[in-house]
């Protein structure tokens, strides 16, 4: 009676099985690694915006302040978005035909606002309290990065639990003088307090600062 199987199918058998096995291991590793990685956080990555804004023009070559857009950061949860007249207050009288800034003008004269989109975007079951972070020292490149460098707006860290406890538990290392904590270029100095002596300044408990309720309410 001839055989139903050739001589290799053994091997063959062998190699599916070894292939499929690899597969899952792949798929399994992936799955766990992907969220991890900076595309699957959004860092690194430009915001599709209605204009495109450079924080590099405005602040390292213009030397606006972000307060000057970001009108509530020091008071307020959120950082606050410009409405457009504060962009026509200058756009009216420069660049007044530039193409881009089309919809800031049609923004304008239809009394509508513009969508801007959310760089860094957090769970609705975290809350985030920008004036408290001011208040205490943390400057503004230490969740932004070198905003001042970015042609266009990209986010900078992946704002994952385990980041915001590192700092929480250590804030120290991430602290400044108040009067630097809206300078992009600020560096400590000889005569810059520790970061162990602002934390005390500032009040800063740090028992505190990792409870369950200081960001999920």
């Amino acid at each position: 009676m001839p055989a139903i199987f050739g001589r290799g199918a053994n091997l063959t058998a062998r190699l599916v099985y070894l292939a499929a096995a690899v597969g899952l291991i792949v798929l399994s590793l992936a799955g766990w690694l992907i969220p991890y990685t900076d595309w699957s956080s959004g860092v690194g990555f430009p915001a599709d915006q209605p204009v495109p804004f450079s924080h590099r023009h405005h602040v390292a070559g213009l030397g606006l302040d972000c307060r000057y857009c970001h009108a509530t950061v020091e008071r307020s949860a959120t950082a606050g978005m410009p409405p457009t007249y504060t962009c026509m207050t200058c756009h009216s009288q420069l660049w007044t035909n530039a193409t881009m800034l089309e919809p800031v003008r049609r923004s304008l004269a239809d009394g509508q606002p513009l969508h801007w989109q959310r760089v860094n975007r957090l769970p609705d079951y975290v809350y985030f309290d920008h004036s408290i972070h001011i208040a205490k020292g943390v400057g503004c490149v230490t969740c932004h990065g070198r905003i001042d460098r970015m042609p266009l707006t990209e986010k900078q860290a992946s704002l994952r639990m385990g980041w915001c406890l590192d700092c929480h538990r250590d804030p120290a290392p991430r602290l400044r003088p108040r009067a630097a904590v809206f300078d992009m270029t600020w560096r400590p100095t000889s005569d810059t307090p520790s970061g162990a002596t602002l934390a005390r300044e500032y009040r800063i408990h740090t028992a505190d600062l990792t409870d369950c309720s200081t960001c999920h309410r």
